[in-house]
């Protein structure tokens, strides 16, 4: 039985769609765009290993322990090459998987692999001290959660309109990142991260226009890696655009999903919803 922690919902008879969250998240990052994907998909949202409900594994590698715990959980499940869709560091591992012949198709939000290391040093710095913000006593980030500025003062950096969240699911989402015990493994294999691969099968990366985590020039340098994917630009989103524009981040993935023959079949443009 496998270890990792999922939830399950959609069209039993749809294609399975595997969604991926980044550092310190877990798979709530997916819940506001799970319904619309559930009408065309069996949709499989996950914690990954060391974060939300799923145990850390006994030895860290970085991402080659975290695209085999994967290939792992898709044999138990017999998941068959799913379609994989991941945002960050999730996004970094849906792209990993296709190039290792795991997915039939990759949508990546804003990934991790393309930064200079000036560029992840920065975002580390602003995940950690989110981090840390994290052990605030839950009573207190309960009281905080309830105002606009406690959501915008927290998660300003991860979605540009804090207001959408829940207080509910904003100290949800704030007890995942404190209690991710995978959090300090994967920041240190992630300084020194870069993607190399070459998939096979259909990739969108979807950069997230007003993204402060992986800034939107790290979009070139995925570009220039991965010239027969499609790249698109999600307009007034930001790192997170799952919460930001849940209609135009499914939209996203529903499309890659779908396409055959040349990843390139597809212009490069803006996606706004």
């Amino acid at each position: 039985m496998t270890t990792v922690h999922y939830v399950r919902a959609g069209n039993g008879g749809g294609e399975p769609l595997v969604l991926i969250h980044g550092i310190g998240h877990h798979w709530r990052a997916w819940e506001p765009v799970i319904e619309r994907l559930a009408a065309r998909h069996d949709v499989i949202a996950l914690d990954l290993p060391g974060f939300g409900r799923s145990p850390a594994p006994a030895v860290n590698l970085g991402m080659p322990t975290a695209v085999a715990a994967l290939g792992e959980f898709f044999a138990e499940l017999g998941l068959d090459r799913p379609h994989v869709a991941g945002n960050s560091l999730g996004g970094a591992i849906a792209l990993e998987l296709a190039a290792a012949g795991l997915a039939r198709s990759a949508t990546a939000l804003s990934p991790a692999g393309f930064a200079t290391p000036a560029q992840v040093r920065r975002a580390l710095r602003i995940l950690r001290s989110m981090r840390f913000g994290a052990y605030t006593p839950a009573a207190v980030l309960k009281v905080f959660y309830r105002t606009e500025f406690g959501k915008r003062f927290s998660f300003g950096a991860l979605v540009t309109d804090p207001s959408v969240l829940s207080a509910e699911r904003a100290l949800d989402d704030t007890l995942a990142l404190r209690g991710g015990k995978g959090f300090a493994a994967v920041a240190r294999h992630g300084a020194t991260y870069a993607f190399a691969g070459a998939p096979a099968v259909p990739v969108t990366v979807a950069w997230a226009g007003r993204d402060r985590i992986l800034q939107p020039i790290q979009a070139m340098r995925a570009r220039e890696v991965l010239p027969g994917a499609r790249h698109l630009t999600l307009d007034g989103c930001g790192h997170v655009p799952m919460s930001d524009n849940p209609a135009a981040v499914a939209a996203i993935i529903l499309e890659t999903a779908v396409r055959t023959g040349s990843a390139s079949a597809l212009p490069d443009r803006s996606a706004s919803g």
